[in-house]
């Protein structure tokens, strides 16, 4: 049931989101302004699709890994991704010491699994299942691709409401203090909405990785590690417009207004909810 409500909440998200992109493309010049709007989000969408997956482990300076270089890690990604029912994906080894992990892929067949160096450190066998399984999770409900269209929606608005700071908007004549607030606002609504898809996707991939590992105790633990461990290391080469793919935000914050702006939901509301599953 739970499931059911945030996959509903997300279709619900999608939908203002891309009503907000054909709303900004209406104000930045009619019928026009709404064909630069499908172009904007269409070339987004087109690159996120096919290379989101390569970008992501390139600036992450990820190395593939096999069973010759890291058998024990291969074997638990194949023995879960099996229980998943997914084939095996590439997995990757980062040279991060801040512990963390991330998937990509714009499908199944075509997904990856990454890991930090940090998090092989810090995390024990268990804890390190719920990890791997809460990113095959993502995989198996593309999470990844919805998060990465999602994302390059909100970033065709915000250009939209460069070019009608630039440009001007439908109206040249328009009263100035309305061109201002829509330039303003409409950015700012697009990434209220896109991290409130982020935050429902890893609710979800909590409750279907702790189904996937069976057991959230192992995921319980490494959550509480790496919260903590993100306030303290700093991740290296990180692109900020990729932190929802991380099973933690690095160097989050917490609390008040930047809770709207976090792509991930607050660490103890996630353990909370795992504890219930339990």
């Amino acid at each position: 049931m739970t499931q059911f409500i945030n996959n509903t909440k997300t279709a619900i998200l999608l939908g203002l989101l891309f009503g907000l992109i054909l709303f900004a493309g209406a104000q930045f010049g009619g019928s026009q302004g709404l064909v630069w709007a499908f172009i904007f989000g269409g070339f987004g969408n087109i690159i996120a699709y096919f290379y989101s997956d390569r970008i992501a482990i390139m600036a992450m300076r990820g190395q593939e890994v096999d069973e010759r270089s890291a058998a024990d890690l291969i074997h638990m990604v194949g023995r879960l991704a099996q229980n998943a029912g997914l084939p095996m994906p590439r997995v990757y080894i980062c040279p991060q010491e801040a512990p963390n992990a991330f998937a990509t892929g714009r499908s199944p067949r075509h997904a990856a699994v990454a890991v930090t160096h940090g998090a092989l450190k810090l995390l024990n066998y268990d804890e390190l299942e719920g990890v791997i399984a809460h990113e095959l999770a993502h995989i198996k409900n593309r999470d990844t691709l919805i998060s990465t269209v999602a994302a390059s929606i909100a970033g065709a608005i915000s250009a939209l409401g460069w070019m009608a700071f630039w440009f001007g908007g439908r109206d040249r004549d328009s009263n100035p203090l309305v061109m201002i607030l829509f330039i303003v606002l409409a950015p700012l609504a697009a990434a209220v909405i896109q991290m409130a898809i982020s935050r429902s996707r890893e609710y979800v991939a909590d409750a279907n990785g702790a189904r996937i590992a069976g057991s959230p105790h192992g995921l319980i633990s490494a959550l509480q590690k790496l919260d903590l461990a993100a306030q303290r290391v700093p991740m290296q080469n990180n692109m900020p417009s990729q932190n929802h793919m991380f099973i933690i935000k690095p160097l989050s914050g917490k609390g008040g207004l930047t809770k709207l702006f976090s792509t991930h939901p607050p660490t103890a509301e996630r353990i909370k909810k795992l504890r219930e599953l339990a």
